[in-house]
């Protein structure tokens, strides 16, 4: 048995086919017409992504590279502050602090700042860039990943702060020089650099 056919003329355009598929052809012809302009937009692509150790336009810093979801933080990208923010004490010599993630600086600098007295974590949560506020003191295995990946942002000659406590008296600490990590003592006054997560 022969299909049926069936064929849509426009002005002296003429097109044939089966009856089913110039049916649906008509149909979504007929709704691309009748749907508001908007819903016809096709997406914005998404924009690039700067390489690792340059300036991401609109997210206030550095792209330190991707960080892979961990526990019940979700993947993104580590934003690091384009400049230090000065040197400042860890803060709380000899208190003991429930900021002990290596990796989770966000979560470490919360408490800081509920605690008080940190002023390295207060350092880093002043800062603000390209209309974001949401930046902290990075975490050990955070600055680590700084020079992993881009430790040519980061003085090469001087320590800087973790938001990661190793005792009551003491704090991990990161030399971007030769990738050293250790601790000192909390009433040093040792670099901060804020960083902030993007997340996608």
């Amino acid at each position: 048995m022969k299909a049926k056919t069936a064929s849509i003329k426009i002005d002296d355009f003429k097109i044939k086919g089966p009856s089913d598929r110039m049916a649906q052809l008509l149909i979504a012809g007929l709704l691309t017409q009748a749907l508001p302009p908007v819903a016809n937009v096709q997406p914005i692509a998404p924009s690039a992504i700067p390489a690792v150790g340059e300036y991401w336009p609109g997210q206030g810093g550095i792209n330190g590279g991707f960080v892979s979801a961990r526990g019940d933080v979700p993947a993104h990208y580590l934003i690091f502050a384009e400049k230090d923010v000065g040197n400042h004490e860890w803060g709380n010599r000899g208190k003991d602090s429930g900021a002990t993630s290596k990796t989770d600086g966000h979560a470490n600098s919360l408490i800081l700042l509920a605690d008080g007295d940190h002023p390295a974590a207060n350092a880093a949560d002043d800062y603000a860039a390209d209309g974001h506020s949401d930046f902290f003191l990075p975490a050990a295995a955070e600055l680590y990943q700084g020079w992993l990946n881009c430790p040519e942002v980061f003085a090469q000659d001087c320590w800087y702060w973790s938001s990661s406590q190793r005792s009551a008296y003491g704090a991990f600490v990161m030399l971007f020089g030769d990738g050293l990590q250790g601790n000192y003592g909390k009433s040093n006054e040792l670099r901060v650099r804020p960083v902030r997560r993007f997340f996608i």
